[in-house]
């Protein structure tokens, strides 16, 4: 009865974190760029009554023996990086990665981060900037007077000037990607760094080497499944139940028992 209590407290504090990851995935349903979670879980240790295949006799073994398990722990939260549907803004930095890769930038400390958001802007020297103000890696400045800004497939950047009737190349967008991107640290802010997890940057042209390519004038979503996730979370919380449920049932035994000595 002690086991069915710690086993249902584990189920319930498994449960709590799965909820706080459903939520963070309903609560960025709207944010450019975001890829959903999902909790991961093991049962753990068993306490072994009787050992599986041990001897009854000489000649004999027991076919099957006792294990107790000691309830659940949660040993991952992955991070799915599906894609995400597009939306057409017609904005002229405004991208989306359509396949594999990232967008580099550079953080205030020089470090480089990752970010799958393609809401761009210029800043008050004309780079191209994120929503916070990180410049792209490589820096790309577009010129003051730039009557339009082209972005390629490929991420060649060139505008127009006036007087011109031929576009001028100001730079090209490299993109990054990684053997596991599950395996990057989240920073917030739509950014990620890579880790000893997701392995080495490997940095490439968009649409060659198996990069993807670049759509000027959208944004990609969200890839969270509205209705997926408030089916794992009506699961979630009936688990919960249940667990809290089991606690329940084991302290009335214990009850019985403690008034059969009476």
């Amino acid at each position: 009865m002690m086991r069915a209590l710690f086993s249902g407290a584990s189920g319930m504090h498994a449960e709590t974190l799965n909820m706080d990851v459903i939520a963070n995935n309903l609560a960025n349903i709207n944010t450019t760029g975001f890829k959903k979670s999902r909790a991961e879980f093991q049962d753990l240790l068993y306490q072994t009554l009787r050992e599986p295949g041990a001897k009854s006799t000489i000649s004999t073994e027991i076919p099957s023996g006792m294990q107790v398990g000691l309830g659940v722990k949660p040993v991952a939260i992955n991070r799915n990086f599906s894609q995400g549907n597009f939306k057409h803004t017609g904005g002229p930095l405004d991208m989306v990665i359509e396949g594999d890769g990232f967008f580099q930038v550079t953080m205030p400390d020089g470090t480089i981060a990752y970010t799958r958001d393609g809401s761009f802007s210029r800043d008050s020297t004309g780079r191209i900037v994120t929503n916070d103000g990180y410049p792209l890696e490589p820096a790309i400045t577009i010129p003051t007077d730039a009557i339009s800004v082209t972005v390629g497939n490929d991420g060649t950047v060139t505008v127009l000037r006036p007087g011109e009737t031929v576009a001028t190349e100001v730079g090209t967008i490299q993109l990054t990607k990684f053997i596991n991107p599950s395996g990057l640290k989240s920073l917030g802010k739509n950014l990620f760094l890579n880790t000893q997890s997701s392995g080495d940057p490997i940095q490439g042209t968009p649409g060659l080497e198996g990069m993807g390519t670049i759509s000027q004038g959208y944004q990609e979503m969200s890839n969270v499944d509205l209705v997926e996730e408030l089916v794992t979370m009506i699961i979630s919380q009936r688990s919960y139940e249940t667990n809290s449920k089991t606690i329940r049932a084991a302290d009335q035994m214990l009850r019985d028992a403690i008034q059969l000595g009476r």
